[in-house]
């Protein structure tokens, strides 16, 4: 099939390459309008009992307030005529906005809570009406015309709409700033790893084909489904980190054959059907770890999982089907713009990897065992893990919304925001008993609602509160103020315990609020992983076991994944979350984004596969040509390392300049870039040689029906040669060399 699309190709160039500029062109148009409907969020369950609660507040009694507005005066305080003035003539204005309702200010209620401490500054509480993306962009254009020179008050907003409106701006500046970073450092790198401009752009124009087809996917995607605006983020550095990969080995494949004498139009047709075949498999593999994340609920995880599969099929169709196209039109000219000769190409064996190999596989235990002591020292810190939701801590200092939301936390009160709701939708009468309850335990500073408010126990009368802000029919809520942090141990704990409360249960209340969700959303992410675990695992296997023939291989291949990402999780602890080095990157100690890890462990297991195939088609290649297990490493090792290695350090270039603004997308980024390159010199260089050679023709075992499947079913990128289910024979032998599909690998491997 391979063979046939290469012929296809290299007769027909030119229309191939029309309708891939037609493509572009639509993507170009369509595509760029794709990040406008993109959402910010997609952490929590739409089915928890958390989410439950919101929509029925967001129904029933209006929401809650979303925007909240700090107002300081310049002089003075909060009392003052000029400032209460310019304060209330603020609110005025915006409650005569549509889809705008102020809830409460401290200058039209002067509610003590809406104070702040020093009496410098008060609260204003909008909520916005109106679907989610029309409530972002009230928000958005509330935010973007608060006054900025008055001379009595200066405004600042937070809450829900404030982080989120900033979050999208920092998401969407900080993916120009890194795509502006990205491309030309990959340039240039991709030239010095060919030594010229003309085949350094074949990798990049793969790249680029990518991700502005993957907007044209997302651009549709979103008008059905929700799309996180991370996704796009992903998409691109994903796809551009998968096109370097793809483009070097194709590209070098093609200056081999060439070396090897074959025509362009030849040497197009073996790169397609040798490489081509490797990354149809690797994207084939990589494709079904991206599909462990389907199954999660948070449509941050599903949608990023979606932009991914997108990405990397469409990365692998450039591959074999436009890159080829170029190819065969540049001929000879592939080595054209060079800026210098190197004295050993990228298609070359390295003499370094083939030492490197030949060093392991002479000691495999002494040289693997401290790289396994390493990497399980680096997991240490795993076993400490904590989780979260993304807060304003993921924010920068200087952030607007950030300080705001630290301000109320810090100077008010109570905080309102960290409330924890319990919602009946049978009797709201008998939310007063389970109040008094609540009240009473440790980390609860107060219980209000229709019935007023309770405090450690007793009854507090207070004529603020009416049973018409609580009270809907036969649904009503209270709001239980906490002591501490919404995302603190302790409040957590709280929740636990209010909803194990027989009262609660046995009225069928549900409980809500930033910390249900927090637990609701761990919930729904630890509940399915399990299963996404599973069909990683699984549909791993079945595919190294078709591209080998082995089952040994695979299981090696997911043993070896573990260890390192149990020590880059470990670091990402070590950094993100115990704080060393945040300094350094700017960032705020905070609990890890759950959601974050689960796609950084897919990500990371996804490259691991990806050069895994790149250097298992090598080995295998060889042994099917002659050589024994140990030589055939060596002969592997030797011609992929130079590549894998050549498209690590491109990776982490481009996975470094995607980690900047947010901390959990530079925990993102900067976990990547470690994965990546534990993978390409220690797994590859040192564990991989050393478990082959360890466990020698052991590794290319299978039981005896899965052989016989694997002889009918089973590809790889040696595919003309036969499977060998017997002793090799001995190197440059007749019968090796009658069975090889290329006799120069024969030949390598004989000098080897």
């Amino acid at each position: 099939m391979l063979r046939r699309l290469a012929h296809l190709t290299i007769a027909h160039p030119k229309p191939v390459l029309a309708v891939t500029i037609a493509v572009l062109v639509l993507a170009g148009l369509l595509g760029a309008g794709a990040s406008s409907q993109l959402k910010v969020g997609g952490f929590e369950d739409p089915r928890s009992e958390s989410a439950h609660v919101q929509r029925v507040l967001d129904t029933e009694f209006g929401g809650s307030p979303d925007l909240i507005l700090e107002v300081t005066a310049r002089d003075g305080d909060a009392d003052s005529p000029a400032v209460a003035a310019a304060a209330r003539s603020l609110t005025r204005d915006l409650a005569a906005e549509p889809d705008v309702v102020v809830m409460g200010s401290y200058w039209s209620q002067g509610v003590p809570e809406l104070r702040s401490s020093d009496g410098r500054s008060g609260l204003a509480l909008l909520h916005t009406e109106g679907t989610p993306e029309q409530r972002a962009r009230v928000g958005e254009t509330i935010v973007d015309e608060l006054p900025t020179d008055d001379p009595a008050i200066r405004v600042r907003a937070g809450g829900i709409l404030g982080l989120t409106n900033e979050i999208e701006h920092h998401v969407k500046s900080d993916l120009v700033k890194s795509e502006s970073i990205a491309l030309p450092a990959t340039l240039l790198l991709l030239i010095v790893v060919f030594g010229g401009v003309a085949a350094a752009l074949l990798p990049l124009s793969v790249g680029i084909f990518s991700i502005l087809s993957t907007t044209l996917v997302l651009y549709w995607l979103a008008k059905v489904t929700d799309v996180s605006v991370y996704a796009l983020t992903v998409a691109t550095a994903f796809g551009l980190g998968l096109a370097i990969d793809f483009g070097l080995l194709m590209v070098s494949r093609f200056r081999e054959e060439r070396d090897r004498g074959h025509e362009p139009g030849q040497a197009v047709v073996e790169t397609v059907t040798t490489a081509g075949r490797t990354i149809l498999f690797s994207a084939a593999t990589v494709t079904v770890a991206m599909a462990g994340m389907l199954i999660f609920p948070t449509y941050f995880l599903r949608s990023v999982g979606m932009a991914a599969i997108a990405v990397v099929l469409l990365a692998a169709l450039a591959a074999v089907v436009v890159l080829p196209a170029l190819l065969s039109l540049l001929g000879p000219r592939v080595d054209a713009l060079a800026i210098r000769r190197r004295r050993t190409r990228l298609a070359m064996p390295s003499r370094f990897w083939r030492r490197t190999a030949a060093a392991v596989t002479r000691r495999p235990i002494r040289m693997a065992l401290p790289v396994i002591v390493l990497l399980l020292a680096m997991g240490i810190p795993f076993l400490h893990m904590q989780f979260a939701t993304p807060d304003e801590r993921a924010l920068p200092t200087d952030s607007a919304a950030r300080q705001v939301t630290q301000a109320i936390r810090t100077d008010y009160p109570v905080d309102m925001s960290d409330a924890v709701t319990v919602l009946t939708e049978r009797d709201p009468r008998a939310l007063e008993a389970v109040a008094r309850d609540i009240s009473a335990m440790d980390g609860v500073a107060a219980v209000e609602g229709g019935f007023g408010q309770y405090a450690r126990g007793v009854r507090t009368a207070d004529p603020r509160l009416g049973s018409a802000e609580f009270t809907s029919g036969s649904t009503g809520f209270m709001l239980v103020r906490l002591k501490g942090g919404a995302q603190s141990a302790a409040a957590q704990d709280l929740v636990r315990s209010i909803r194990e409360l027989p009262a609660v249960t046995a009225q069928h209340m549900s409980v809500g609020g930033d910390t249900a969700s927090l637990i609701d959303s761990r919930a729904a992410i630890t509940g399915r992983l399990g299963p996404a675990l599973a069909i990683i695992a699984a549909a791993t296997l079945v595919l190294l076991f078709l591209f080998t023939g082995s089952i040994v291989v695979p299981i090696k291949a997911l043993l070896l994944n573990v260890f390192m990402l149990a020590a880059v999780l470990g670091a990402m602890v070590w950094i993100f979350q115990d704080g060393h080095l945040a300094g350094l990157l700017g960032v705020t100690p905070a609990p890890l984004n759950l959601a974050m890890v689960v796609l950084l462990c897919c990500i990371s297991f996804s490259l691991s596969v990806d050069y895994e195939v790149f250097l298992l088609s090598r080995i295998k290649e060889a042994y099917n040509a002659g050589a024994d297990t140990t030589t055939a490493t060596i002969e592997g090792l030797g011609r992929v390392g130079r590549i894998v290695s050549s498209a690590a350090a491109l990776l982490t270039v481009t996975l470094l300049s995607f980690s900047n603004g947010l901390s959990f997308m530079q925990m993102f980024g900067i976990g990547t870039a470690l994965a990546v390159m534990i993978d390409a010199t220690l797994i590859r260089g040192v564990l991989v040689p050393a478990f082959m050679r360890i466990a020698g023709d052991l590794n290319w075992w299978a039981p005896r029906p899965l052989r016989r499947l694997h002889a009918r079913i089973g590809l790889s990128e040696a595919a003309a040669a036969p499977s060998r289910t017997r002793e090799p024979a001995p190197i440059g032998s007749p019968k090796s060399l009658a069975t090889a599909p290329d006799s120069s690998a024969v030949r390598k491997c004989t000098r080897t």
